[in-house]
């Protein structure tokens, strides 16, 4: 069991960057973006390039979240200065982002075959590969959820906030909402970028068609962490946007172990997001049943 959970766990923990993301841009802007589609493959072909080509890890993940962050000011521009509404917007950049994924890595896959990467160097320490991934993920996942908690809480990052909550009173208090709205895009998708170039070295290779379904997976995790764990608070959305991570990843191994033919795992996790969205409007209906009872 623990052979199968602790590999389980790394990789929600990997995808967990992703679903921080998404967390940003569907909960915090209140912005349904599809751009990260598009940004996941992105940040794992830059990293791939750059491991490849002798960059090392660090330069691997600068550019990967640097790449991401440009691919979302794309879709911010898009959305505030141009006035194409943001489904559309992420849509277009998704498109755009597959050539360049493709000119990024010059073919449609790299391989990091006899390349160190950052999960080599946690194996040189004496871990197990399973261990590498989860301590890496781990690490991760600390570091940056730190970061964000700390970003949200200052003035800016609550002109963030405030924006998506409500936009008009955040301009009737003098925040320049559509910067606010290419910031919060930026970091949305420099993150997924990050996710992608770990998920991209754990794999072994990158592919310019590993995005899809991403997010679907980032929803997943957003809406059963928040269903399973609550949302008292923005400390606690975060938490449990990581455990749904975990727990989606736990969900995935348990099905595939129970039989179910892995070209049914995109329609599982559709039904699955589903269902989660609809728990919410479920309970109140049992509660207003149990109440007239």
């Amino acid at each position: 069991m623990i052979d199968i959970l602790i590999p389980t766990a790394a990789q929600g923990l990997m995808w967990a960057l992703l679903a921080l993301g998404v967390y940003i841009t569907f909960r915090v802007l209140d912005v349904a973006d599809l751009s990260v589609e598009g940004s996941f493959p992105l940040g794992a072909a830059v990293a791939a390039t750059a491991l490849v080509n002798g960059l090392g890890i660090t330069a691997a993940f600068i550019l990967a979240a640097v790449a991401g962050a440009l691919a979302g000011i794309v879709t911010g521009f898009l959305t505030t200065k141009l006035r194409i509404p943001a489904l559309l917007a992420g849509i277009l950049t998704m498109i755009g982002l597959y050539s360049v994924n493709l000119h990024v890595m010059g073919k449609a896959n790299v391989a990091l075959l006899r390349v160190d990467t950052v999960f080599t160097y946690a194996e040189n320490l004496g871990l197990t590969p399973a261990m590498a991934m989860f301590i890496v993920g781990l690490v991760a996942v600390l570091v940056v959820g730190v970061i964000i908690y700390w970003f949200f809480g200052t003035e800016l990052g609550t002109a963030v906030r405030a924006t998506g909550c409500n936009s008009q009173m955040a301009r009737a208090q003098g925040v320049n909402t559509d910067s606010m709205v290419v910031l919060g895009l930026l970091i949305s998708n420099a993150l997924v970028a990050l996710s992608g170039a770990l998920v991209a070295q754990s794999n072994g290779f990158a592919d310019v068609g590993m995005g899809t379904g991403t997010i679907v997976i980032g929803l997943a995790s957003v809406i059963i962490g928040e269903v399973l764990f609550g949302t008292r608070s923005f400390f606690n959305c975060l938490i449990a946007v990581v455990l749904g991570s975990i727990v989606y990843r736990l969900v995935i191994s348990i099905v595939l172990q129970m039989g179910m033919p892995p070209n049914d795992l995109k329609l599982f996790t559709a039904i699955l997001v589903a269902v989660a969205l609809a728990m919410p409007l479920i309970r109140e209906k049992i509660n207003a049943r149990r109440h007239r009872a």
